[in-house]
């Protein structure tokens, strides 16, 4: 039995990322101002200031910044208010992801009121809504919701770009995984003991 000859691998480190939620991100998941707007008046629910909403969190964030500015250090600084944008930018995100659900339930639940067939879906005693209304309904409180914290969101990476100086992204880290590579290196020695 012959032996082959083994080409030596480089051993380059692949290192994945566990990406983070962007404000991309948010802006495709939660209502704009005018989506916001549409759901309020459709729905009788208060129309939101946007705009409002948007300027007080930055604010708010700028003023904090100040506040520690003697305190913390510019590394520090910059690490603090990644934090506390990155929570606000998830928060928005998680909004915006539950308002799709209630709006997928919603049209599901409309869909089958729909049809005349189906005695489970018919409206309720006099004085009640349908379940279908009532999906609707809380989609519409969702996507106000959504919209809120996506202006506050937007609010605090302004800011952050304010103070830092420089555009916010999300942090991304290493996924540790130290099984892999036990796994990998016993691998190696069983295919050694092999041949």
């Amino acid at each position: 039995m012959t032996k082959t000859a083994r080409t030596s691998r480089s051993s380059s480190k692949v290192v994945s990322l566990r990406k983070g939620t962007t404000l991309e991100m948010v802006r495709l998941a939660c209502p704009d101002a005018n989506q916001a707007s549409l759901i309020a008046e459709s729905f009788g629910l208060p129309i939101l200031d946007s705009d409002g909403i948007r300027d007080l969190h930055e604010r708010l964030i700028i003023e904090t910044a100040d506040s520690l500015g003697e305190g913390l250090g510019e590394r520090a600084m910059q690490i603090h208010l990644q934090r506390i944008v990155a929570s606000y930018v998830g928060s928005a995100h998680g909004a915006g992801q539950f308002y799709s659900r209630a709006v997928t339930e919603a049209r599901d639940a409309t869909a089958k009121s729909a049809n005349d067939q189906r005695d489970e879906d018919v409206g309720g005693p006099v004085g009640f809504d349908s379940a279908a209304q009532r999906k609707r309904e809380f989609a519409a409180d969702m996507g106000v919701q959504a919209h809120a914290l996506r202006m506050a969101a937007e609010g605090v990476v302004a800011a952050y770009e304010h103070v830092v100086g420089e555009a916010w992204k999300p942090f991304e880290r290493a996924v540790e995984n130290p099984g892999q590579a036990v796994d990998r290196k016993a691998a190696e020695l069983q295919m050694a003991a092999l041949g």
